[in-house]
C-alpha cells in the first residue's frame, strides 16, 4: 500500500471539521449522521490501514535539514490508533445525545471531530518532531472544547489548561532539541537511538533532559505536581472530560513518555540510573496522591478525575521499569483504562444529564431509577479496583509483576503503593454505588422516581463498555499477545 495513504485518516476528520465551521448544518440530525458516517467511515480507514501497513514511512516535508516530518506506522502507532479508532464512534454517539439541549452544537462537534484527526497524528508520527507538532495541535483543537460553556468556571479552567499545556511542551521541547542533535536518526527506533558515543563525557546533562521530556509530556498525563489541570477540566461538558480523561489528551501524554523512553533514549542508556529513580518516585507520588484525593472529593466527575490521575502513574510507573515487561503493563493498562474510565464518566454524565445532579451525596436511591447506569458504574469501579474477572485485573497483574521483577526496594514498595492505591479506589467507587443502591435512612423514593436511564444513543455505548470489561477480563490473552508483538518488536 503506498505510503502517503496514512495521511486520508489524519485529515479526513480535520477537513470535516473545518467544513463543520465554515458551512454549519443546523439540523441536528443531519449534522449527527453526517459525523456518525464521517467517523465510522474514519475508525474502518484506520483498522484497514492497521491491517495492510505501509512497508516504508511517508514523508510529508521537512523544517530543515535533520526535521523532516513524517508518518509511519509501527506496532506502538498501530496500538494508540486502533484504541482512538474504536472508541471514537461510540464517543460521537454518546455526544449527540448529551450536547442536544446545549447551545453552540455545531461549533463543538466541529472540533471534536477535529480532535479525532489530531490525535491519530499523534499516533502515526514517525519521529519525536512530527509527534510534538500534532501533540501541540492537539492542545488548540481541545481547548475551544473545555470553554465551551463560556461560564466564569470554563474560562478559569481554559486558562488554566492553556498554562499547564504551555508549560509542558516547553519542557518537552528541551529533550527534543537534545535528541534531535544527539541521535543516530530521528526516527523512532524500538531501543532507542541516541549517539551514546557522543555523549559518553556529558550523560548526566542526558539524563537530566530525560527527566525534563518526562514531565513536560507528563503534563497531558497529570503527572503530579502538574495535574491540577486535570480536575479543573471538569466543568467541560461530559463528552470533553470523557476525551481528555480517557481517550485523546492524557493517553497522549502516556503514548509520548513511551516513544521517548522506549524509542528515543532507549532503556540502555536510562535503566538503573538516578533519572530512573526520579521519575519512579514521581510515578508514586501520583498514584497516592490521586486516590487519596479521590476519596475526599465529593464532586461526582472530579473524583473521577483524580482517579484519572492516580491510573495515568499506573501506566508510568510501568513505564519507569524500562523493561519489556514494564511496556507490556503500560500498554495494557493503558488499553483496560481507556474503557473503563470512558464508561465511568459516561455513566456520571449520564446521570448529569438525565438528574442535574452533580454531587454523590445526592445520588441517594438514584441506582433504582437508573439501573443500567449503575450497573455500568459498578462494573467499571470493580476493574478500577482491580478485581479478578475484570479487565483492571489483568493490566494490574501485570504491573506488579514489572515492579517484582525490577528487584529493588522502590519495586517493592511500588507494590505497597498499588495496594493502598486499589484500597482507595474501592473506598471512593463503591460508596458512589452504596448511596445509589442503598440510600440513607430518610430517603424518600418519590425524591428520584421521575429519573430514568437515558435513550439508546447513551446507554448504548455504556453497555457496550461494559460487556468489553468483563470479555478483557476473562480472555484478555489476544490483547496482551499482541502487546507483547510490540514490545519486543516484531510488530
Amino acid at each position: 500500500m503506498p505510503s502517503y495513504f496514512i495521511l486520508v485518516p489524519i485529515l479526513l476528520p480535520v477537513i470535516v471539521g473545518i467544513l463543520l465551521l465554515i458551512f454549519p448544518i443546523e439540523d441536528a440530525k443531519k449534522r449527527n449522521i453526517c459525523i456518525e458516517i464521517v467517523v465510522v467511515l474514519n475508525t474502518i480507514l484506520v483498522l484497514w490501514l492497521l491491517t495492510h501497513r505501509p512497508t516504508e514511512s511517508f514523508y510529508m516535508f521537512s523544517l530543515g535539514a535533520r526535521l523532516p516530518l513524517t508518518l509511519n506506522i509501527d506496532g506502538l502507532s498501530m496500538f494508540f490508533g486502533g484504541l482512538v479508532a474504536c472508541l471514537w464512534p461510540l464517543a460521537s454517539l454518546y455526544a449527540f445525545e448529551y450536547m442536544k439541549h446545549e447551545e453552540r452544537v455545531n461549533t463543538f462537534m466541529a472540533f471534536y471531530t477535529i480532535t479525532y484527526g489530531v490525535t491519530l497524528g499523534v499516533a502515526f508520527a514517525g519521529n519525536i518532531i512530527t509527534m510534538y507538532l500534532f501533540y501541540e495541535c492537539l492542545t488548540m483543537v481541545t481547548l475551544p472544547l473545555v470553554i465551551h460553556t463560556m461560564t466564569r468556571e470554563a474560562r478559569k479552567a481554559t486558562r488554566q489548561y492553556l498554562y499547564y499545556m504551555i508549560g509542558g511542551t516547553a519542557f518537552a521541547f528541551i529533550a527534543i532539541v537534545f535528541y534531535s542533535l544527539f541521535c543516530n536518526d530521528i526516527a523512532f527506533v524500538l531501543g532507542g537511538n541516541l549517539n551514546l558515543a557522543a555523549i559518553s563525557n556529558h550523560m548526566d546533562i542526558a539524563l537530566l533532559v530525560y527527566v525534563f521530556g518526562f514531565f513536560g509530556f507528563g503534563v497531558k498525563a497529570a503527572i503530579f505536581p502538574f495535574h491540577g489541570w486535570l480536575p479543573a477540566a471538569s466543568v467541560a461538558p461530559t463528552p470533553v472530560t470523557a476525551l481528555l480523561h480517557a481517550v485523546a489528551v492524557v493517553k497522549s501524554g502516556a503514548f509520548a513518555i513511551m516513544r521517548l523512553t522506549y524509542y528515543c533514549f532507549g532503556t540502555e542508556a536510562l535503566h538503573g540510573t538516578w533519572a530512573q529513580v526520579v521519575v519512579l518516585i514521581a510515578a508514586l507520588i501520583t498514584i497516592t496522591y490521586g486516590s487519596t484525593l479521590g476519596v475526599r472529593e465529593t464532586h461526582f466527575k472530579r473524583r473521577l478525575a483524580y482517579s484519572t490521575i492516580s491510573n495515568l502513574s499506573y501506566i508510568l510507573l510501568a513505564v519507569a521499569t524500562m523493561s519489556p515487561l514494564g511496556l507490556i503493563a503500560g500498554l495494557s493498562h493503558m488499553a483496560v483504562h481507556a474503557i473503563m474510565k470512558i464508561s465511568a464518566f459516561f455513566c456520571a454524565g449520564a446521570v448529569m444529564h438525565q438528574t442535574e445532579k452533580n454531587y454523590i451525596y445526592e445520588l441517594d436511591g438514584l441506582g433504582f431509577e437508573m439501573p443500567v447506569t449503575f450497573m455500568a458504574l459498578f462494573i467499571s469501579g470493580l476493574s478500577l479496583m482491580g478485581m479478578p474477572l475484570f479487565a483492571g485485573f489483568v493490566s494490574k497483574w501485570n504491573i506488579v509483576h514489572a515492579l517484582l521483577e525490577h528487584e529493588s526496594m522502590i519495586g517493592y514498595i511500588s507494590v505497597l503503593v498499588l495496594l493502598y492505591s486499589g484500597l482507595m479506589t474501592g473506598i471512593y467507587m463503591l460508596t458512589i454505588i452504596v448511596r445509589a443502591w442503598f440510600p440513607h435512612v430518610g430517603y424518600h423514593k418519590d425524591l428520584v422516581e421521575e429519573f430514568r436511564d437515558p435513550n439508546w444513543l447513551m446507554k448504548g455505548p455504556l453497555v457496550i463498555f461494559s460487556v468489553l470489561t468483563v470479555v478483557i477480563g476473562f480472555y484478555a490473552q489476544p490483547l496482551l499477545d499482541f502487546i507483547q508483538k510490540i514490545a519486543v518488536g516484531i510488530y
